[in-house]
């Protein structure tokens, strides 16, 4: 079965999310940008959400998760609990 390791960052708005990712690209720390602005309690540890397999997370996040570049910043993925920027931190079969 497939693993991912990824992080996260999850905010209310689809341009508060843009412009974090610009920060991000700009040169700002994906990590201190989660502690900072995200509001899932995985902000807290720079929005690492572990190792997991498909079908642990929802469909979208998924979805970007198992297909998506590794060490890329994607989004914004919207799900049910809002706005997410994710980078795949590794992917493995």
């Amino acid at each position: 079965m497939p693993k991912a390791s990824a992080r996260h960052i999850l905010v209310d708005s689809e341009d508060k999310c843009n412009d974090l990712k610009q920060q991000i690209a700009k040169g700002a720390d994906f990590g201190d940008v989660a502690r900072e602005h995200s509001t899932c309690p995985s902000g807290a540890q720079g929005g690492d959400l572990g190792t997991f397999g498909p079908g642990m997370m929802v469909a979208e996040f998924d979805e970007v998760v198992f297909s998506g570049k590794v060490g890329m910043v994607h989004g914004p993925v919207r799900t049910q609990f809002g706005y997410h920027l994710v980078e795949i931190t590794r992917r493995h079969d």
